[in-house]
């Protein structure tokens, strides 16, 4: 039996501190834990020393017959102090320099919500900035606490302990490489659909599917847009036609115009000749005057069919802005041209008014009086 004893004490190898020894947990207390460590040798490991992160009891953490790795803090005067944080920290430092080296993405559940961001326990602590966690801007992150994270190291000091980590640097990296693959993806001519994200002096911004394209103000509608508001507003789905794409410079432009049916379409069957129908003249040219009868629809004045007299200019008789009537002389959507004249009302209202000077006429000498008569008639009253 003293030959076993001096061979168990032969064996025995001096504790020294950095040393990393295994052990076996045999109590735990609240804020302490006891590991035998061999040769019946029990060290302490602190409350301080169980994690990164802040622990409220040992047991917590720890559990009676759980076998851990331990780095050797002190030793001395019997008392042997261990460490299980710090080997995870020593380890920790390792991987998490090869995951930056290589921008590797790391996973990490949120220990703890604390102001300015997030904590997570990765063998050491780590920050992720509030800024750092999601591409949007996020008012409370209290129901952070639990989840799991898809992180990259973005910032890394050993000697200061020092790890900040981003969320957002891995839903950026995505989101990019989702806009290269619908940039590759769009095709000029096929037509998708869009939400309009925000609305510009010169158009709206539409996303489709992870890229903002742009609608031009002229390519709102068939008629003219003063403001794109006037036509779509944030938050609206709409169909949208890809005029162009351009992988480079990542700029997408598309039209909503193209896909509504064009003004021309819309009156057919609603215009017909014979009508009389108001409008506003838009232009005037030297051989007529252009009237606009329906939105982006525009009908011909002839410089002959404006009015019931010979003139040199429509200006003469014709302003830009001004509402006028027309009566519709043709109509043909397939070449979308409409002829109108002003004149032939004109002829009208002359027409109506010579019918009713002859009745008047007819009238008169119906009754067999004349303005003369009346008047001589009057007179022989005064005379008498």
């Amino acid at each position: 039996m003293v030959d076993e004893m001096n061979n168990e004490v032969q064996d025995m190898k001096p504790f020294s501190v950095g040393d990393i020894v295994s052990g076996k947990v045999t109590k735990v207390e609240d804020k302490q834990a006891f590991v035998d460590v061999g040769f019946k040798v029990d060290g302490i490991v602190p409350i301080s020393e169980l994690s990164s992160l802040h622990v409220e009891k040992v047991s917590d953490v720890l559990s009676v017959g759980d076998e851990l790795e331990l780095k050797i803090l002190k030793s001395e005067d019997d008392e042997l102090v261990l460490s299980k944080r710090a080997v995870q920290a020593e380890k920790a430092w390792d991987n998490l320099d090869k995951a930056y080296q290589n921008g590797e993405i790391i996973e990490a559940e949120v220990a703890d919500v604390v102001k300015g961001g997030l904590v997570v326990d990765l063998g050491v602590r780590g920050f992720i900035p509030a800024s750092l966690v999601e591409r949007h801007f996020v008012e409370d992150f209290s129901d952070y606490k639990g989840r799991t994270l898809r992180l990259k190291v973005v910032e890394i000091e050993k000697e200061n302990n020092k790890l900040i980590l981003s969320q957002r640097a891995v839903l950026d990296e995505e989101a990019e490489a989702k806009k290269k693959e619908i940039l590759m993806n769009l095709k000029p001519g096929e037509i998708v659909e869009g939400t309009v994200q925000r609305l510009t002096d010169f158009g709206a911004f539409v996303d489709v599917g992870g890229v903002d394209g742009l609608v031009h103000i002229s390519q709102l509608a068939h008629h003219r847009v003063e403001s794109a508001s006037d036509v779509v507003k944030e938050g609206d789905t709409v169909k949208v036609k890809v005029l162009s794409v351009d992988e480079e410079s990542e700029r997408v432009s598309l039209s909503i115009k193209d896909t509504l049916p064009g003004p021309w379409e819309t009156i057919a069957g609603k215009i017909e000749p014979g009508q009389i129908i108001e409008g506003t003249v838009k232009r005037l040219v030297s051989f007529g005057a252009f009237v606009e009868v329906a939105p982006g629809v525009e009908g011909l004045v002839h410089i002959s069919q404006i009015a019931n007299r010979h003139i040199g200019t429509p200006g003469e008789v014709l302003s830009e802005g001004e509402k006028v009537e027309a009566k519709v002389l043709d109509v043909n959507i397939a070449e979308k041209r409409i002829s109108l004249s002003i004149r032939e009302l004109l002829e009208n209202e002359e027409n109506d008014y010579g019918s009713y000077e002859a009745n008047e006429s007819s009238e008169d000498e119906h009754t067999g009086f004349s303005l003369g008569d009346m008047i001589g008639d009057q007179l022989k009253k005064y005379k008498s």
